[in-house]
């Protein structure tokens, strides 16, 4: 991140992401899990010194999957964090 140029208007995008199995016991549901997810990661960057500023974080619940099978290993690769950098636009314009 110091390596990033000041001038340009940069943000994380943390993306977080559940398998397709509800989790009623603990979240109302995967969109309330994933967006906890990509939250966690979200306060560990602030905590590590990222301007929350330069940071957001997003919940996709089960429904952008990377692997279609119903298997444990499918399901386990599409409990994920992605992290994206992204540029802010300017509305000044």
């Amino acid at each position: 991140i110091n390596e990033i140029p000041s001038e340009i208007p940069w943000v994380l995008q943390i993306d977080g992401h559940t398998d397709n199995i509800p989790v009623k016991d603990y979240y109302k549901d995967n969109w309330e899990l994933s967006t906890e997810r990509a939250l966690s990661v979200l306060r560990l960057f602030i905590a590590k010194g990222v301007p929350p500023e330069r940071l957001s974080a997003t919940g996709y619940g089960e429904f952008q999957p990377i692997a279609l099978g119903n298997n444990r290993e499918d399901r386990q690769k599409n409990r994920r964090i992605e992290l994206k950098i992204t540029q802010r636009v300017n509305s000044d314009k």
